[in-house]
């Protein structure tokens, strides 16, 4: 198989399983366990179970690419770039985050994501979870949907376009399983953002921690306001 190849294959398993993972791996554990509701310790293990997809997804690229993970070397920064970069991102980010969630409330009348409702009731109050639930998504998908998928798809295609706006809709639709028009829309704005940042400047530990500090303020905000007022978000 030639290396293209190898990495649409990549490509394919990386997402399948991430999808897979975040649909059907709560149903799986609690065969095991038969709890009757969404529980603490299976939501930790439902984290667990996206560190596994990671990986997986090191095993095949160490064994079937037989390539570096990092199709573009990490290039090193100063402190000061990193704290400017990730302040510029985040507030992008959350500006152009909010700006869309009017927009799509306004226009389709939608309600506060049920799935993320029960999250919130899950990890109320519990700090460590929090941390651990936004360590997860920010190593785990941006390591998998930017450093993996998105050069590889660019070397597929010979376009940067393509890699930026098809890993942005893989990480969109990754996030339609909380089912909301702007759980997808705003990944997908976010994943445009990021991507063009990593075609730039190619550093994923700004990324990391940028994706790590929008959702840990969004769920601590989540965390000290009453549910009736979570239709702002």
């Amino acid at each position: 198989m030639s290396v293209n190849g190898r990495y649409s294959l990549g490509i394919i398993l990386a997402f399948v399983m991430l999808a897979a993972s975040m649909l059907y791996s709560i149903p799986l554990i609690n065969q095991f366990f038969h709890y009757k509701t969404l529980t603490v310790d299976l939501f930790f293990y439902n984290r667990l179970s996206l560190w596994l997809v990671l990986i997986m997804v090191l095993i095949y690229n160490f064994t079937f690419e037989n390539r570096s993970f990092f199709v573009w070397e990490d290039k090193k920064y100063s402190i000061v770039f990193y704290f400017g970069a990730v302040v510029v991102l985040y507030l992008i980010c959350a500006f152009g985050g909010a700006f869309l969630n009017i927009i799509i409330k306004l226009l389709t009348k939608e309600k506060f994501s049920d799935r993320l409702l029960e999250f919130k009731n899950l990890l109320q109050n519990n700090y460590l979870l929090i941390a651990f639930t936004c360590l997860t998504a920010g190593v785990i998908e941006e390591l998998l949907m930017r450093a993996y998928i998105q050069p590889r798809i660019e070397k597929i295609y010979n376009s940067p376009v393509l890699g930026i706006v098809i890993s942005a809709l893989l990480f969109g639709i990754l996030h339609s399983t909380y089912g909301t028009v702007s759980q997808v829309v705003i990944p997908f704005f976010i994943g445009i953002v990021f991507s063009i940042f990593y075609k730039l400047y190619s550093n994923i530990k700004i990324l990391i921690i940028c994706h790590f500090l929008i959702d840990f303020i969004s769920l601590m905000a989540m965390n000290l306001l009453d549910a009736k007022h979570l239709t702002v978000f």
